[in-house]
């Protein structure tokens, strides 16, 4: 048994609340179990509660056993001197305040249904992948339903962080924000992070200016990536090579190193050079492209502005000076669900916030019509019934899975608590 079932045991009053006494015999009344801290210090806040004849405010601090009060060291800490009364499983020695004066316990065990109980350890039984995976076709669509939400709104949050660090960084400005958050995005996982130094790199004022020339802005992004440092014949590339080190005068940019973009394990449509000029090219095509994608709740108009392609040059390359069979390189539908996915509602979402807008709804709607990733965990979850219709449910499945079940926070996870309440 661990602590934490403890605390949702005292939160949500998952025991016999009528007839409490403590280890003395005296009557308990819970007037209020207390604000549930998480944080150092006891473990639920300004608790009202009656024992005997007196009514107490103060707070409530639970164990495993009694004696863990000393084993943690309670008895030094001045932030537990007004603890007003000890919870436990066990009660297996008195505990005492620096006055001497003795702290009341309610050993919980006496008090808690069987049920319960059993409940909990099939819950927390040895897992193959998560804890519930046996129990998760139990759950009933308005349960999961109502937890995906949450779940999504949550990681919503988790991804808002980054863009406002970016903001702050731009002078709040949301074009140079979302520029950023893209090239990363077009980075994908191996070359996400260099993207973003290119990106940062480069300040948006300049790619503002440039973007009517495409050369330019090609020249710009892959001369930051260095892919325009060495000698080659290639005529394109001796023009961009020129382009960059004019654009690099004309506006006092310092050269910035960067680490070494990745070609090694990725198909050729992914390669660096193709996903930069497809970056350069959007930003050629699409004038203002924050004020188009902050409010665009139709996902096939968010198709319509990722329409674009590599640039001329690239339809028969991958590399610098190796030709190869002609091939028009246009964003694809996946990789735009991707877009959508990890940057336009996160964009989106911080934006509505910023501006006091509610648009939940909206921002689910959108996700709704996103096809689903596919991935390890979506198949995993799927194999227990559990299956991703649309990017929102395997956003709010990603969320589930990397912060709760991987954290063990089963009594904190919406289906776990579902589980418990079973008869």
């Amino acid at each position: 048994m661990k602590e934490e079932f403890l605390h949702y045991l005292w939160k949500f009053k998952k025991f016999d609340t009528l007839n409490l006494k403590t280890s003395n015999g005296e009557e308990i009344i819970i007037v209020n179990v207390g604000q549930y801290l998480e944080l150092a210090g006891p473990d639920f806040f300004n608790s009202q509660i009656v024992i005997g004849d007196q009514k107490w405010a103060g707070n409530v601090e639970i164990h495993l056993k009694s004696s863990d009060w000393y084993v943690h060291h309670h008895e030094r800490d001045t932030a537990y001197e007004n603890v007003i009364l000890h919870v436990v499983w066990e009660h297996d020695t008195e505990i005492f305040r620096s006055n001497n004066t003795e702290i009341p316990v309610l050993e919980l065990k006496n008090y808690v249904d069987a049920a319960t109980i059993t409940n909990y350890q099939s819950l927390m039984a040895p897992k193959s992948w998560i804890f519930c995976e046996r129990q998760l076709k139990e759950i009933d669509e308005f349960t999961l339903r109502n937890w995906q939400e949450r779940l999504f709104f949550e990681r919503l949050e988790r991804k808002s962080k980054p863009i406002y660090e970016l903001l702050e960084q731009s002078n709040n400005d949301w074009e140079a924000a979302l520029f950023c958050l893209l090239a990363k995005n077009f980075g994908l996982n191996t070359n996400g992070e260099i993207f973003l130094k290119i990106a940062q790199s480069i300040p948006f004022s300049i790619i503002r200016k440039e973007s009517f020339e495409v050369e330019n802005l090609e020249a710009l992004l892959l001369g930051s990536a260095g892919l325009l440092d060495s000698e080659k014949e290639d005529n394109y590339f001796k023009d961009l090579k020129f382009r960059y080190f004019y654009l690099l005068h004309k506006y006092q940019i310092e050269k910035k190193i960067v680490d070494p973009v990745q070609f090694f394990k990725h198909r050729p449509d992914n390669f660096p050079t193709i996903r930069l000029s497809q970056l350069a090219n959007l930003y050629h095509v699409q004038q203002n492209l924050f004020s188009k994608i902050s409010t665009s709740n139709s996902v096939k108009s968010i198709y319509e502005t990722f329409e674009v392609s590599a640039s001329n040059y690239w339809q028969n390359h991958y590399q610098f000076d190796k030709e190869s069979p002609k091939k028009k390189k246009k964003l694809s539908k996946s990789f735009v669900d991707l877009v959508i996915i990890n940057t336009l509602i996160p964009l989106q979402f911080a934006y509505a916030k910023s501006q006091g807008k509610e648009i939940s709804e909206d921002l689910i709607q959108l996700l709704n019509e996103v096809a689903p990733e596919q991935n390890a965990i979506m198949d995993k979850f799927g194999s227990f019934g559990i299956k991703s219709k649309n990017a929102f449910e395997s956003q709010s499945l990603l969320q589930l899975k990397n912060e709760y079940c991987n954290k063990s926070r089963c009594l904190e996870c919406g289906i776990g608590m579902e589980l418990l309440k079973k008869n």
